[in-house]
């Protein structure tokens, strides 16, 4: 009797790309969600332009460039586009926020090949060109708590971040949890970040090793330095800036994190090392942008030193 063996694989867990994008969405519309009620139509127009720009941009470099069949419909470019306006003040004009997508989809993603080829998280990659390019802009912060005002006038002033760089002013603590702060829209509200942090573990989205190592770094170094007088206390800074967006969202992308436990540790303990010495010691209130790139570069070294055997972790 004839016997028909297909190629491996034999089983299918039915997980998907689709799915999985639709994961992060979901857990990102709570804070989408508390960032148009501080910031009103501001944050609204700029998340949605941010998402039809990265994925119009992927379509057409698909489509003309790369000649490769649509991949739109996976929902990475609408991921890129939502993480990529997180990253955003709420008064950015426009045109700067298509110039982020183009440059996020352009350069950080399509230039490498696409979805899962790609070093650098994209989103980032068009943040930090932004705010190289357009500093002013970049960090002209909105009030919270404006409601639905005309994005144009309104008022501007210091994130948190920078209140504790530049004046030592510690932010209240509910106003972090509550998200009525100034900032970019994934600055908002701690508390739905991690709503949708602790949705993406339940779901099996991301695993914990990322965001934990982060996390236990950073308060750890920053207790350090706090009970030798230097910054605030590790609460202030877990709960302030892109910390939280960045460590459960953005460090934790497939393409650019380690495959091994060990790897994602030494990554998280990294990514939380350089936020600290950048807020503390550099130019910048943030570091998170620029210290997950930086571990993004890593990333092929850490995969080369703590080898994923099959069957392993």
């Amino acid at each position: 009797m004839n016997k028909l063996i297909t190629p491996a694989p034999h089983i299918h867990s039915g997980d998907s790309v689709t799915k999985r994008m639709g994961y992060v969405i979901l857990a990102l519309l709570p804070a989408w969600g508390i960032s148009i009620w501080q910031f009103g139509l501001g944050a609204l127009a700029v998340t949605l332009i941010s998402i039809a720009s990265c994925v119009l941009f992927e379509f057409l470099i698909q489509r003309f460039l790369l000649k490769r069949p649509n991949s739109t419909g996976d929902l990475s470019a609408v991921v890129t586009g939502l993480l990529l306006a997180f990253n955003l003040p709420s008064n950015l004009p426009f045109w700067i926020v298509i110039i982020g997508a183009l440059v996020a989809i352009g350069i950080g993603k399509m230039s490498f090949g696409g979805i899962g080829s790609n070093p650098f998280n994209p989103a980032l990659v068009g943040r930090v060109f932004l705010l190289i390019s357009f500093p002013a802009q970049m960090t002209s912060w909105p009030l919270a708590g404006q409601g639905f005002a005309h994005y144009m006038d309104a008022e501007t002033g210091a994130t948190p971040l920078a209140q504790l760089a530049s004046q030592g002013l510690s932010p209240d603590l509910m106003d972090l949890l509550i998200g009525r702060i100034g900032g970019s829209l994934g600055e908002v509200s701690a508390i739905a970040l991690l709503v949708g942090g602790l949705f993406l573990l339940a779901t099996g989205t991301i695993r914990y090793y990322i965001p934990v190592s982060i996390m236990a770094t950073v308060a750890l170094f920053t207790g350090i330095l706090h009970a030798c007088g230097i910054g605030a206390d590790p609460l202030t800074h877990l709960l302030t800036g892109g910390l939280l967006l960045g460590a459960l969202f953005m460090a934790t992308d497939y393409a650019t994190s380690p495959m091994t436990k060990l790897g994602q540790v030494i990554y998280g303990i990294g990514i939380g090392i350089i936020t600290v010495l950048i807020r503390e010691f550099g130019i910048y209130p943030e570091g998170m942008s620029f210290a997950i790139l930086l571990m993004n570069a890593v990333t092929p070294l850490l995969n080369h030193l703590t080898p994923k055997r099959f069957g392993g972790n």
